[in-house]
């Protein structure tokens, strides 16, 4: 039996541990036929990454600095070459702001921490994009996916200066689905609901934040990374053909309540 990702070769930055969301969506790619490299940021995680992509035969994984632009082209070319120098889908699950810049105030934000926020969670989705543009072009297209939150749209106590760059990201989507769209390249968003994993751990108040969600949101309930998981194979299928520079919500429809 045919598998939807049979022959597609795929990308993943931001898997750190099971619990990952990027993790989630990964066995979901992988477990539907595909063949997929992994980066990983810093010697604490490599193991766990790499133990991951092992039991998915993953033929490459990588260290990956996203605020350079020479380690992004690096990584891409190591892509290249494992996968015969063609990308159909890139997952980018990349975010970072300081610990201390989600507690307190916003406006006590230092200028430093703000780019460094905006830098590493936003733009690298841009370089990314770029590096696999000439990959995805040489297979007739691609599909690249991001992970947003709605703290890019409204204020979220204590998410602070990383809504500001979730706002960023969720222009840079619209963005590069325009300019990427005349080769056949879509780009879009998940945005979740409140997953426990180790990023989660960092924003203060996350416990209160899922208690809301399972308060006042139509579903009343938790949402789970494998959720995301299959909310993202859809997005990143050709079932998605027509899909690009949108947002879908995996909250159990909180987004859509005033109250």
């Amino acid at each position: 039996m045919t598998r939807p990702y049979d022959g597609k070769r795929g990308l993943v930055l931001g898997v750190a541990n099971r619990r990952s969301i990027a993790w989630a969506i990964a066995k979901r790619l992988a477990d539907g036929g595909a063949a997929l490299a992994f980066t990983y940021q810093g010697e604490r995680i490599e193991k766990s990454v790499r133990e991951l992509a092992g039991s998915v035969s993953s033929p490459l994984v990588t260290d990956c600095d996203v605020r350079s632009d020479d380690d992004v082209r690096r990584v891409f070319d190591k892509v290249g070459q494992a996968f015969d120098g063609g990308l159909d889908l890139l997952v980018h699950s990349v975010a970072f702001a300081a610990a201390e810049d989600l507690e307190g105030r916003f406006t006590d934000t230092p200028r430093e921490r703000f780019w460094l926020a905006l830098d590493v969670s936003a733009y690298s989705l841009v370089s990314c994009a770029r590096a696999a543009e000439p990959l995805m072009e040489s297979r007739g297209g691609g599909s690249i996916l991001t992970m947003t939150y709605l703290g890019g749209e409204r204020a979220v106590p204590h998410y602070n200066v990383m809504g500001v760059a979730k706002a960023a990201l969720d222009a840079s989507v619209r963005y590069l689905a325009w300019d990427l769209g005349p080769k056949n390249i879509r780009v879009n968003a998940i945005s979740a609901g409140p997953v426990r994993t180790l990023s989660a751990r960092s924003i203060a108040g996350f416990p209160t934040m899922e208690a809301i969600v399972e308060e006042r949101s139509p579903l009343h309930r938790h949402i789970e990374a494998d959720d995301v998981g299959a909310a993202a194979t859809f997005l990143l299928s050709d079932d998605a053909k027509n899909v690009t520079g949108t947002t879908l919500y995996v909250d159990s429809g909180y987004h859509a309540m005033g109250m």
